[in-house]
């Protein structure tokens, strides 16, 4: 049935297991804020700490991870080290995900009325 559609294709085990891992990395909400701003340019892990509300170290954990990652990379200037993100896609990446309009919530069941019972509304 695919063989039918031109052009089609899946992509192979391998970049689907790195978007994945890339995919289970930003699923933390500090972790966006912190790609966020290093999008928008270089900066250091106690600016970074104070843009996303966070202490230091849990800010270098996170970019630690990141920079595992391939996400992010770092720039030592003499004891301090600045980050940026490696590539526009991250940035791209982002940006799409943030625009993106969220469905609202399905609202909650209307509760009957107080005083009814089931029988009375013919359940």
């Amino acid at each position: 049935m695919h063989d039918a559609l031109p052009g089609f294709q899946m992509p192979d085990e391998p970049r689907v297991e790195r978007a994945a891992e890339a995919f289970r990395l930003l699923a933390d909400p500090t972790r966006i804020k912190i790609l966020w701003a290093l999008a928008q340019g270089e900066t250091s892990v106690a600016c970074l700490a104070e843009l996303v509300h966070a202490a230091p170290t849990a800010v270098s954990q996170h970019l630690s991870k990141l920079r595992l990652a391939g996400l992010v990379r770092g720039r030592r200037h003499g004891t301090y080290v600045y980050y940026t993100t490696v590539d526009e896609q991250i940035t791209e990446l982002l940006r799409v995900s943030l625009d993106h309009p969220v469905p609202a919530a399905a609202a909650p069941p209307t509760p009957p009325p107080a005083g009814t019972s089931r029988a009375s509304r013919g359940d």
